[in-house]
């Protein structure tokens, strides 16, 4: 589609879609825990790893609210687009990378943020 059409939506663009959604299925539980928390997409991770991060590029990361900055849930792009199969796969995955992050943030289990997390939709 010629991007003069207003259909038109690039592939960073549509990734942000599929991370508001996530995040927009979240609040619907966990509103008041998530007020105040930002999210954010970001091409690639920092080439400098967490100390908890071993064994990979990390495919999000949740940073604590410091020095009067809100708390922050960033989506890395393209390594979670490397590892989706198709569009429905990286809808999924989008959505386990956020349930994951949230669910560090909130010192819970992914499962207990999401009933459905892994589960193949």
């Amino acid at each position: 589609m010629p991007s003069t059409m207003p259909a038109y939506r690039t592939r960073a663009e549509r990734f942000d879609d599929l991370v508001l959604d996530a995040v927009e299925r979240l609040e619907r539980r966990w509103r008041r825990q998530l007020d105040g928390t930002e999210f954010a997409v970001e091409d690639v991770p920092p080439s400098d790893p967490a100390p908890w991060e071993s064994g990979g590029v990390p495919l999000g990361r949740y940073f604590p609210a410091d020095a009067g900055l809100p708390a922050r849930i960033v989506v890395y792009r393209r390594p979670v687009e490397s590892r989706a199969a198709d569009p429905g796969d990286l809808a999924d995955l989008v959505r386990d990378v956020v349930v994951e992050q949230v669910a560090h943030m909130l010192d819970r289990d992914p499962e207990d943020v999401d009933p459905g997390y892994g589960e193949d939709h």
